[in-house]
């Protein structure tokens, strides 16, 4: 039986509304901060698609008041199920935005431990959206995603993963980190984002890398989420170097 839901966020961003909405109501914009490849047909009534894993997952637009108001619908699946998102930008005198956020729904039987990952996974998103709209605004992003299913349990998982970014016990946002990316030297970094042991998040000169754990209630998945903005990145070389590390990683 499903479960109705809903979810609120709001988070501060220091970037004009018009800033935040490319970013959030455009292909080009999503890729640059959240999962998967996006497309975004500019209208209310138009499609949204996400793909992911090489899964297509297509919405409607319901709502395009730019830059104001951008909200999309999934069909309702059979049994009931399907997600609403709606964003709300409210620009501030001092230059910066709000964004408020709503998701809400029905959800399926596991209900408790997916509304419980949504929050979490939000909460690095949002903050991956600030870290865009600070460091790469307005730049195109290379989206690249690696996936281990059946990865170690996540203290045998981090260890291996903190030694290859080069931390040590306790991670804190602020430390230095090294990318181990595809090529002769890893690339030197900051720690932005530390919620051990589910989300690491470090920031290159070129790039926000997201490293993330499901834990064992979801199967042990260790899952890359990268976005690249260096112009020569080659996204289908790139995918297929950081598969490979991830699979010598966890072999």
């Amino acid at each position: 039986m499903g479960h109705e839901f809903e979810l609120r966020k709001e988070v501060t961003l220091d970037a004009t509304p018009e800033q935040v909405w490319e970013a959030i109501a455009t292909g080009p914009g999503i890729d640059a901060w959240l999962m998967g490849r996006n497309q975004v047909e500019p209208r209310e009534g138009g499609a949204a698609r996400m793909t992911l894993a090489g899964v297509t997952e297509e919405s409607t637009v319901t709502a395009w008041e730019p830059p104001k108001r951008f909200a999309t619908r999934s069909p309702q699946a059979e049994d009931g199920t399907f997600m609403a998102f709606e964003y709300l930008i409210e620009g501030r005198d001092n230059g910066t935005t709000v964004l408020r956020l709503v998701q809400s729904g029905v959800l399926g039987d596991d209900w408790e431990s997916e509304y419980d990952a949504l929050g979490a996974g939000w909460d690095l998103y949002l903050h991956t959206l600030g870290q865009y709209l600070r460091w790469f605004p307005g730049r195109t992003a290379t989206v690249v995603a690696a996936v281990r299913p059946q990865a170690p349990d996540p203290d045998h998982a981090w260890t291996v993963l903190k030694r290859e970014l080069g931390l040590v016990g306790a991670v804190a946002e602020g430390e230095q980190a090294r990318v181990p990316v595809p090529g002769p030297a890893p690339i030197d970094g900051t720690v932005d984002y530390a919620d051990l042991p589910t989300f690491l998040g470090v920031r290159t000169g070129e790039g926000l890398y997201r490293f993330i754990h499901s834990g064992p209630l979801r199967g042990n998945v260790v899952v890359l989420g990268h976005h690249i903005f260096a112009d020569q990145a080659d996204q289908t070389e790139t995918e297929r170097a950081w598969q490979s590390w991830l699979g010598r990683l966890f072999a």
